[in-house]
C-alpha cells in the first residue's frame, strides 16, 4: 500500500515519515540501534556538534522498480564513504554492514512512503552522525549518535532538466590536505554564502577552482562535474579535494561499459572549458543537471549543446543510469540492493 500523496506535486523538500533509525555510541561502542517514531533530537547546549561542527552525512534513495520491487542504489558505497568521513573527523566508524542493514530497516518501516513507479519521485534517505556529548576544549567528543531519516521527494527538476547557468567562483571550496574529499557538514556551511551570491547574480551554481593555483576545475558546492569532448569522450576532474561522488563513479562506468565511450578522470583546466561539447553536474538528487552557460569574470562560454535540453551524450548517460536504477536495464553485479 502507498500513501495517498499527490506524487506529481510533492517537490524536493522534507516530509516527515513514520520511522527513523537511531544508534548511540557510548563507552567506546555502538549499541544495537532502534527504530523510533520520535523525530526530535535533544542535545545539551555544549554538545560537540554545536561547538565544533563534528558531523557528517550521506544521501541516497529508495525506488519502486518497473517489476514492483523496492530497491536502493549502491548503499554499500555510501557506507564506505561515511566511514572515510568519520575517520577524517575523528568520529567512530559505524560498521558498514550495519549501515546497509539500517538503511533497509528504515525503508521497510516506511514502505508506504516509497512513491509508485513512473511518478519520478523517490524516498530520499539521509544517514548522518554527530557528536552528542559535552565538549568545551577543542577535542573529539566521547559520545555520538548515528541516525537515518527518510522523506519522499519529487523529481529534482519538474518538467525535465533544463540546462543551467554557472559562474566561476571567487571563493575556495576546499584546501589541499583539507576536508574537501569527505562529506562533512562544515563543507556545505562554507558554500552557502557563495551560492546565495551566485543566485543573486542570476546563476544557478558555482564552479570552484583548485585553491592552490586557481587554474583547474574541481566541483560545485554540492555536486561533481562531468564534461563531454567533441569526440564524445566523457571526462571528469581529478583532485584529492573533490568529494568522490557515487553517481559520478557510476556514470563513468556506464559511459565505458554500457555506451562504449572512453571515460577519463584527469585534471581539467579552466582554459579548456571553451573546448567541451557538453557539461553536467552529477549527484544523488538530480542524477545529471546539464550546464549550458559558464560565466568567467566577464567572459561567457556557451556550450554547443545549448540551453534548451541535455546534450546527446549526457541524455544517454542519464537514461542508462536511471534505467538501471528503475529496473529497466540489467545492472552490474552488486549495484542494486533489493529491499522488498
Amino acid at each position: 500500500m502507498v500513501k495517498d500523496i499527490d506524487w506529481a506535486n510533492i517537490g524536493f523538500s522534507y516530509t516527515k515519515t513514520d520511522y527513523r533509525f537511531i544508534s548511540d555510541y557510548k563507552n567506546g561502542k555502538w549499541d544495537e540501534g532502534r527504530l523510533s517514531e520520535d523525530a526530535v533530537i535533544r542535545l545539551d547546549e555544549s554538545a560537540g556538534v554545536l561547538q565544533y561542527a563534528q558531523t557528517c552525512f550521506e544521501g541516497l534513495k529508495a525506488y519502486r522498480t518497473v517489476d514492483g520491487h523496492v530497491v536502493c542504489f549502491r548503499p554499500d558505497l555510501n557506507a564506505k564513504r561515511m566511514a572515510d568521513s568519520c575517520a577524517r573527523l575523528e568520529m567512530p566508524i559505524f560498521p558498514e554492514d550495519k549501515f546497509v542493514d539500517a538503511v533497509k530497516q528504515v525503508v521497510k518501516a516506511n514502505l508506504e512512503f516509497v512513491p509508485p513507479y513512473g511518478t519520478g519521485a523517490s524516498l530520499y534517505l539521509r544517514p548522518y552522525m554527530f557528536a552528542s556529548s559535552n565538549v568545551i576544549g577543542v577535542k573529539p567528543a566521547q559520545e555520538y549518535q548515528f541516525r537515518i531519516f527518510a522523506t519522499p521527494v519529487g523529481p529534482y527538476f519538474k518538467g525535465g532538466a533544463k540546462p543551467i547557468s554557472v559562474k566561476i567562483s571567487d571563493f575556495d571550496r576546499a584546501a589541499p590536505h583539507g576536508t574537501g574529499h569527505i562529506k562533512a557538514g562544515l563543507n556545505y556551511a562554507m558554500s552557502l554564502h557563495a551560492i546565495v551570491q551566485a543566485h543573486n547574480e542570476g546563476f544557478n551554481e558555482n564552479f570552484y577552482l583548485d585553491s592552490a593555483t586557481r587554474t583547474k576545475i574541481e566541483e560545485t558546492g554540492g555536486a561533481n562535474i562531468i564534461f563531454v569532448t567533441k569526440d564524445n569522450k566523457v571526462v571528469t576532474p581529478k583532485s584529492n579535494t573533490i568529494l568522490p561522488s557515487i553517481t559520478r563513479r557510476s556514470l563513468m562506468y556506464v559511459a565505458e561499459h554500457y555506451l562504449g565511450l572512453k571515460a577519463e578522470e584527469r585534471e581539467v583546466y579552466l582554459e579548456e572549458l571553451k573546448d567541451f561539447e557538453e557539461c553536467a553536474l552529477c549527484g544523488t538528487a538530480a542524477v545529471l543537471s546539464p550546464v549550458g552557460r559558464i560565466y568567467d569574470h566577464g567572459k561567457e562560454i556557451l556550450l554547443p549543446s545549448g540551453m534548451e535540453k541535455m546534450g546527446e551524450v549526457t541524455q544517454k548517460l542519464y537514461d542508462t543510469l536511471t534505467g538501471i536504477q528503475m529496473g529497466r536495464i540489467e545492472p552490474p553485479e552488486g549495484w542494486i540492493e533489493v529491499i522488498e
